[in-house]
């Protein structure tokens, strides 16, 4: 670990923890959304998207800090590019509830349910992870874990479509779903990308 003689300001690595709890929030929330009647999704659909105002505020908070901050605990582009990679993954998840409330899908396979589940995985070692920025603790394991699932997301994916073209018999119904299907894969792809930042992140700084 490199000698530091800046002091750190710890306001950054409270309000990345912050924005990655509402992304476990915001996952939760999607799959209580895709098991509640259309009545009822609503409802969820309005909390989900209160999360989602709630991590762009920590992320409103984070670009504020850095305009006004001269010494950072990370790189400068590091901090900003992470914030908006973690609010990138709360944003898909909440397109994907409002889409199918949008939508009024009333039925979802299952393997929308396993997408989801992926991106609660995702969201629950991304929490776990940002603390550990402090001191670059155990972050290997979580990149590792990340990719993983997102390779088990992409498989998901592709074989959800595939299933889906083959068993179409309403082609609107059919652009609906796989919109709301590809914006799952697109929240999976974010927290890679997250992940990918953070071992950017822990070479540059060990």
């Amino acid at each position: 670990m490199r000698l530091r003689l800046t002091p750190r300001d710890t306001t950054y690595f409270d309000l990345l923890a912050e924005i990655a709890r509402h992304t476990v929030t915001g996952a939760t929330l999607l799959a209580e959304l895709l098991g509640a009647s259309r009545l009822d999704r609503h409802e969820i659909a309005d909390r989900l998207s209160e999360a989602e105002h709630a991590a762009d505020d920590a992320t409103h908070s984070i670009m504020r800090r850095l305009n006004q901050t001269f010494v950072t605990p990370l790189d400068r582009d590091d901090i900003y590019h992470l914030a908006s990679a973690l609010d990138d993954c709360m944003d898909a998840m909440d397109e994907a509830g409002q889409l199918i409330v949008l939508y009024k899908i009333d039925e979802l396979p299952m393997a929308v349910s396993e997408q989801v589940q992926v991106l609660q995985r995702c969201a629950e070692l991304t929490a776990d992870a940002m603390p550990r920025l402090r001191k670059l603790d155990q972050l290997p394991e979580y990149c590792v874990e990340i990719n993983r699932l997102e390779n088990q997301g992409d498989t998901l994916h592709r074989t959800l479509l595939g299933d889906m073209f083959d068993r179409a018999t309403d082609p609107i119904a059919l652009i609906k779903l796989k919109e709301v299907v590809d914006v799952l894969e697109e929240a999976t792809d974010a927290f890679e990308r997250v992940a990918n930042m953070v071992e950017t992140i822990a070479l540059k700084e060990s």
